[in-house]
């Protein structure tokens, strides 16, 4: 059974609370109304690439931002960026690693690095629609302690999500071997909300590194609520204080 788009079902208000709780994951609704199409999940380079082509030619054809924001359903900012920008993410190369994900964080394309490994790498669209509901803060990669971190996901009977023991200590095996060999590895991706972190993706780096004695782990992290952004700062943003933060 496919998924819907809760954006299309629920109101603004009622998603913005359950967006705390189930963001980026499968619900089941039993009846709903027609699904309306954000765009395309795979591909998504190309999407955004095309998307932001089509916006600057209609802006310099006489749009305004105005119009745009409300056509796309972007915002005011997020058009700005786009029909002003010399950085265009088809220069940037995607790849899963830390490197292509500072790339894209100094061209401010972090939010496009996060969907770019979500749909591919990732093998989690569920989690990459759900961040699309709403404009989100996206601050590019930058060092934190591990600690922040706590594990979401694993065999243990305390964690939110179980993985059988085998499959969990297989996975953790291989993983090993390869950071261990000096692999660059993707930055971890976490949610700042409620004044705690949320590990959305990595958690079976999370367990190596610990095993590792790796006490340093590079992360992204994202923000929707403007008060939580402003907390995250006033606690953490001796970590970020190098990074560029995007809205969108």
């Amino acid at each position: 059974m496919g998924y819907r788009n809760a954006k299309d079902i629920f109101p603004e208000n009622l998603l913005k609370q359950i967006q705390k709780y189930v963001s980026g994951e499968t619900i089941y609704v039993p009846a709903g109304v027609e699904k309306k199409d954000w765009g395309e999940t795979s591909g998504y380079q190309s999407y955004i690439r095309e998307r932001n082509a089509a916006i600057k030619e209609a802006f310099q054809g006489g749009r305004t931002i105005d119009e745009l924001a409300e056509q796309y359903a972007l915002s005011y900012d997020t058009i700005k960026r786009i029909v002003y920008s010399k950085k265009e993410a088809a220069m940037l190369k995607y790849s899963a690693t830390l490197t292509s994900a500072l790339e894209y964080g100094k061209a401010e394309k972090t939010d496009a690095w996060v969907h770019l490994y979500l749909n591919e790498e990732g093998r989690n669209i569920p989690f990459s629609d759900g961040l699309k509901l709403f404009d989100r803060y996206f601050i590019s990669p930058a060092k934190f302690p591990l600690s922040f971190f706590h594990r979401c996901a694993g065999p243990e009977e305390t964690m939110k999500y179980r993985i059988d023991e085998g499959w969990w200590n297989h996975k953790i095996e291989a993983l090993t071997k390869v950071i261990g060999a000096g692999t660059e590895m993707p930055p971890i991706i976490v949610h700042y909300v409620d004044g705690e972190f949320e590990l959305n993706d990595g958690n079976h780096r999370h367990k190596v590194y610990e095993n590792l004695g790796i006490d340093t782990v590079w992360a992204i992290v994202w923000i929707t609520e403007e008060d939580e952004y402003n907390d995250f700062m006033s606690k953490y943003g001796e970590y970020v204080k190098d990074c560029t933060v995007v809205r969108r």
